[in-house]
């Protein structure tokens, strides 16, 4: 069993994609060698000196340059399975603007480089490859044509001779060397083709900063969502059960007047720490994600929040159109968070917002009249730091302008584009 699976490694593995890859090979050489002729002709009228019939064949190379890039995609693609990635496309449109761009991109000047430079030297590679593979055919099998061929048509004679067996051994070991030259020319077109015919290394990030902020766009939509799960499974759930209890025990206690004393001590704290379990659970749940902020809005959610501190805070907010929920959840925890800040570090008497929308852009304000002195690098600046990462998860921008003695403004700016 052992020397079976060695014999199939030895003599099947070399030979198990050298089909694919021969095939590769031999389709690329037509399209290797498609420009040639159109590039003799060019260096015919330039030697000849004609200048009137000179740009025709460059013209026709940028011509034939798309379609000759769409047979080795679907070459690659039918052959090996591999799927080349596109360059990115200049522009939308069939206007002569889009046409200039896409004559001045690089991704076509790289495609002509490829078929008029790559393509004629990987195709004296791809005449290499084959002829290596039917010496080796030949050479292999020559028993089989002294057999079959007549002696008129025998190069010499060679009978069953001693070169024969030369001649088969060396076939042997070309048709072992095959499936190596193969596979080895075909990963430096591989590569040859990615480089000029894909996208350049630019696209390639730019392509892969893209799919990063759309997968960070997806995290933080589904944050957000499971944030507004949990707020109405306590609201619904916990809170609510919560609420019946205090009604619960506010009936016993004003219905039972025979208790003891001790019991109705008991059930007197027990009705105090259910309404403070309440009301804690209403902040945790209005720090998750308010109802009202998905009902209604930032003007009222924050027109909420406003009514609740105990300095006089003015809100204004002029948005035409609400932006998207986890933009406005952000714009919502940064202005709760500052005025928290402000009421408990600045010692102001008063706290504007404003929130508007500029183009693509939501403005966030909050000034305050306090003392002053708010550092987003000190050490005890670890709100203004969360504030800031929050701000940052959806590429807004964040400032804080606080000198000593005040006043204190912090500046956001969230995209808001659809």
């Amino acid at each position: 069993m052992q020397l079976t699976t060695w014999l199939q490694l030895v003599l099947g593995r070399p030979f198990r994609r050298a089909g694919h890859r021969t095939a590769l090979v031999a389709a690329g050489l037509p399209l290797h060698l498609a420009v040639v002729p159109l590039w003799l002709w060019l260096l015919g009228t330039m030697a000849a000196l004609v200048p009137a019939v000179t740009p025709l064949p460059v013209l026709l190379t940028l011509v034939v340059t798309p379609l000759l890039t769409v047979g080795q995609r679907r070459r690659y693609r039918a052959l090996v399975g591999k799927d080349l990635p596109r360059p990115a496309v200049p522009g939308p449109g069939r206007n002569w603007k889009s046409a200039v761009r896409r004559l001045t991109g690089r991704a076509l000047w790289r495609q002509v480089c490829y078929h008029a430079v790559a393509g004629p030297l990987l195709a004296v590679l791809d005449l290499a490859v084959l002829a290596v593979w039917a010496a080796a055919l030949v050479a292999a099998s020559i028993y089989v044509w002294i057999w079959a061929l007549p002696p008129q048509w025998r190069v010499t004679d060679l009978g069953y001779t001693t070169q024969a067996a030369y001649i088969t051994a060396g076939g042997l070991a070309l048709l072992f060397l095959g499936p190596r030259l193969t596979g080895a020319l075909v990963r430096l077109e591989t590569r040859a083709a990615e480089v000029l015919l894909g996208p350049s290394r630019t696209e390639k990030l730019a392509r892969r900063v893209a799919d990063l902020a759309e997968s960070r766009a997806g995290v933080l939509d589904a944050a957000d969502a499971e944030r507004r799960r949990i707020e109405r499974d306590l609201h619904d759930g916990a809170q609510q059960r919560l609420v019946s209890l205090a009604v619960n025990l506010g009936l016993a206690r004003a219905t039972l007047g025979d208790l003891p004393a001790d019991a109705r001590k008991v059930i007197d704290e027990a009705h105090r720490q259910a309404k403070e379990a309440i009301a804690e659970l209403n902040n945790l749940v209005r720090g998750l994600h308010p109802a009202v902020l998905e009902d209604r809005g930032l003007d009222a959610a924050l027109s909420g929040v406003a009514a609740r501190l105990p300095i006089p805070v003015r809100v204004a907010v002029d948005l035409p159109q609400r932006p998207s929920p986890t933009v406005e959840a952000v714009a919502y925890f940064v202005v709760s968070e500052a005025l928290t800040n402000v009421v408990k570090h600045a010692q102001a008497t008063r706290a504007d917002v404003i929130v508007e929308r500029i183009g693509e852009t939501l403005l966030v304000v909050v000034a305050d009249d306090g003392a002053g002195g708010a550092d987003l690098a000190a050490a005890g600046g670890t709100g203004l730091a969360g504030l800031a990462k929050r701000v940052a998860s959806v590429d807004g921008t964040f400032s804080c302008r606080s000198p000593a003695g005040g006043p204190t403004v912090i500046t956001v700016e969230l995209p808001c584009a659809p």
